[in-house]
């Protein structure tokens, strides 16, 4: 071939590249970039913050019927949702239309499901930890504990953790064996979190446990002056999470010690739900039914908002607003700035499972077993 005929090929073959990666780029502004929401809290540090926006109004897409509660967050990859129910299946909908494509007896799941490598992985009420194919809805392989399973998996690299109610948090290969084990004085509800090659566990023992992804190794823990059933959110060196004693706490991770402590001044409750934390703000939900904004340096609170009960889903953070799932049935959709209530939206009954974002949609499910698509109108 001729240099210049060459050249000008080369030429070509990069600005299709130029404008392949423009078109990347409107897409992420548009809200569509984002084609997974893999863990229970959409990344591996739990921080509940998609990557993009949603629509400027959500409209009803579609619903899907289970038989029973849905109480976890669903995953989304591939352009598949998957979402656990207490009627003891995991169900794979298509993120289009919300055709089921398979479902998958598992036993009764309260647990958020959690998808990587073509695998989906979630425990069970029974305490038995299934990975399932993701295209084929069939059994690769099951891992039993002795206690109930509400944790969501995590993963780093091709290891795979979750936490039991049998006092412990695992650490599985990806063909399902014990890599290790790390004991704890109670139980596991919440997921672990993964950042800087540590993971982070707290549970009913009232502590942060930072831990050596690799080995399994505490190299410290840290005191919350409480128990808790939430996920702990990293963002850089310090842990967010609330405690069921009515506080909040933010913990430096790498010098294992409490930053600050947050308790709302007036009838202080339990925190239940998992923090959404950006660059400015923790987010935290209470079942003081609001929903509390934080300055995440201080724990001085910005503003908070009122729903109309408990907040136990944990609200998750997509632009410039926040979602926010309350058991009185509504998805609360705030701005991020100021709280003021820019949108709500009433489903079908109380919301306890945590919102997924990905592909321009949200997807979350309430206790009557309904799973909602919301998004942008046809």
């Amino acid at each position: 071939m001729p240099a210049k005929k060459h050249c000008i090929l080369c030429g070509a073959g990069i600005l299709t590249l130029v404008l392949m990666l423009a078109q990347t780029f409107l897409c992420a502004a548009d809200g569509s970039a984002q084609l997974a929401w893999p863990v229970f809290r959409g990344n591996t540090e739990q921080t509940g913050v998609a990557s993009v926006s949603l629509p400027d109004k959500l409209h009803l897409l579609w619903k899907y019927p289970t038989q029973d509660s849905i109480e976890g967050a669903p995953a989304i990859a591939s352009g598949v949702v998957y979402v656990g129910s207490l009627d003891e299946h995991l169900y794979a909908l298509d993120l289009v239309s919300g055709q089921e494509k398979w479902k998958y007896k598992a036993g009764p799941l309260k647990a958020s499901p959690a998808v990587r490598a073509g695998r989906v992985y979630i425990g069970n009420a029974d305490g038995v930890f299934h990975c399932i194919d993701a295209a084929k809805g069939e059994k690769c392989w099951n891992y039993e504990t002795d206690g109930e399973i509400t944790s969501g998996a995590n993963f780093a690299g091709d290891l795979i953790l979750f936490g039991s109610h049998d006092e412990t948090l695992y650490c599985l290969t990806k063909d399902g064996k014990e890599k290790w084990k790390f004991k704890t004085q109670g139980p596991v509800y919440g997921s672990a979190a993964v950042a800087g090659g540590k993971t982070f566990v707290a549970g009913c023992d009232s502590k942060l446990h930072v831990l050596d992804v690799a080995t399994g190794k505490e190299e410290r823990s840290v005191d919350l002056g409480g128990q808790t059933g939430a996920t702990g959110a990293v963002l850089g060196d310090h842990l967010y999470v609330g405690t069921m004693t009515n506080q909040f706490d933010a913990i430096n991770w790498k010098q294992g010690q409490l930053a600050w402590t947050f308790q709302a001044e007036e009838r202080p409750q339990p925190f239940y739900a998992s923090a959404a934390v950006t660059d400015r703000l923790v987010l935290a939900g209470s079942r003081d039914r609001r929903l509390h904004a934080l300055d995440r340096r201080t724990g001085k609170e910005t503003w908070s908002f009122a729903t109309e009960g408990k907040v136990d889903a944990s609200p998750v953070v997509a632009g410039n607003r926040v979602f926010v799932p309350s058991l009185d049935g509504n998805l609360y959709i705030l701005d991020l700035d100021s709280g003021k209530q820019v949108d709500k939206i009433a489903l079908d009954g109380p919301i306890l499972g945590s919102p997924a974002v990905a592909e321009g949609r949200l997807i979350l499910g309430t206790t009557k077993g309904t799973v909602y698509c919301l998004g942008a109108k046809k």
